[in-house]
């Protein structure tokens, strides 16, 4: 099921034995498109710290009274490496964040979550996931590789998600709005659609937008390039945030875009899993 932003802003994170905060923001990947880490602001009980939360640990959203449980305790995110939440977070930063609560490095593999597209899939005691010291080894190398690239680079790839909200959209042919939002899958996390309100070009309407037609984020002029033309956005199915999304409008999008639609890609890849 896909959610927008506007559900999942202010969810109360819920640990093994007390809230731990509200979500504040979302980090995701802008290669991957996926919600690598919640932001989570934790109030007085640790002196308002925020501090990072991997969709690992998360279990059944409760969406009726927006609570997250995850399985962490309280004690283990006040004892979790510091994070400055303001700054971009390097992958040192991330592995020791992944150490310290004994999960795997999500960007082993081909798929959204290592070998697997569930975030549950990289949870310590999973089956789908054996942590080799061969593995580990061959990890270690991986993970200089890229400590190394993005060391030159000094531009990790994990972004906020409020940030980009705003953003100009760059057309084929020109600008042709502005980014009013996300559509989440809530299952494996993945950013699937960009909201594009289109009112200062079309009088008003929003579209959507795949994630995978996004080709680059420009973040020092604050703007997003598809490969798209803006006739084709002006004539996509109009987004109305008040209805549900169902699969048939998802159907049309891609249909629209003559794209293939990604539930297809999902269904090949747990095929071949099993």
């Amino acid at each position: 099921m896909l959610r927008s932003m506007k559900d999942l802003e202010g969810c109360a994170i819920a640990a093994s034995d007390g809230i731990v905060g509200k979500e504040k923001d979302f980090l995701f990947d802008d290669l991957a498109w996926v919600i690598r880490y919640f932001v989570v602001e934790t109030g007085t009980w640790l002196s308002s710290r925020k501090v990072l939360i991997s969709p690992i640990a998360v279990q059944n959203p409760n969406w009726d009274e927006k609570i997250f449980p995850v399985l962490i305790s309280k004690d283990q995110v006040k004892n979790s490496p510091g994070i400055d939440t303001n700054k971009p977070v390097s992958r040192q930063h991330e592995m020791d964040y992944l150490n310290y609560y004994g999960y795997p490095y999500y960007w082993i593999g081909t798929n959204f979550w290592g070998s697997g597209i569930y975030p549950y899939s990289l949870y310590p005691g999973n089956d789908i996931f054996e942590h080799s010291v061969e593995g580990a080894r061959s990890a270690n190398l991986i993970h200089k590789s890229i400590k190394s690239q993005h060391d030159q680079k000094g531009d990790p790839n994990l972004r906020s998600c409020k940030a980009i909200i705003g953003y100009n959209i760059h057309a084929k042919d020109g600008d042709i709005g502005h980014v009013s939002g996300f559509l989440v899958e809530e299952s494996t996390w993945a950013v699937r659609y960009l909201i594009v309100e289109t009112s200062n070009w079309w009088g008003g309407h929003q579209a959507l937008i795949p994630s995978a037609w996004i080709y680059e984020v420009q973040w020092l002029d604050n703007s997003i390039s598809t490969d798209l033309v803006r006739k084709a956005i002006k004539d996509a199915p109009v987004y109305e945030p008040n209805k549900e999304i169902t699969q048939d409008f998802e159907a049309a999008v891609f249909h629209h875009y003559e794209l293939a639609a990604y539930w297809e890609k999902i269904a090949k890849t747990v095929n071949k899993q099993s």
